[in-house]
């Protein structure tokens, strides 16, 4: 079944205590879950605040914009 999940985030989780710093992704648009591949990019620039953006099963492209009804 299908579920529609809001993602407001809008960049990844920086999770520092090792060498270097693990990025996790938090918007939800990345190929290569749980970490961040930049994904997040599109969505900085693409997406207009107060809009509801529904991307393809892949993740790749918005198919639907709504207005955000919460």
């Amino acid at each position: 079944m299908p579920r529609l999940i809001r993602h407001e985030a809008t960049g990844p989780i920086e999770i520092p205590p090792q060498e270097k710093s693990v990025w996790v992704c938090a918007c939800g648009l990345s190929q290569n879950l749980p970490m961040c591949d930049g994904s997040h990019k599109v969505c900085r620039k693409a997406e207009d605040d107060g809009k509801l953006h529904v991307y393809d099963k892949d993740r790749k492209q918005v198919v639907e914009v709504r207005e955000d009804d919460v």
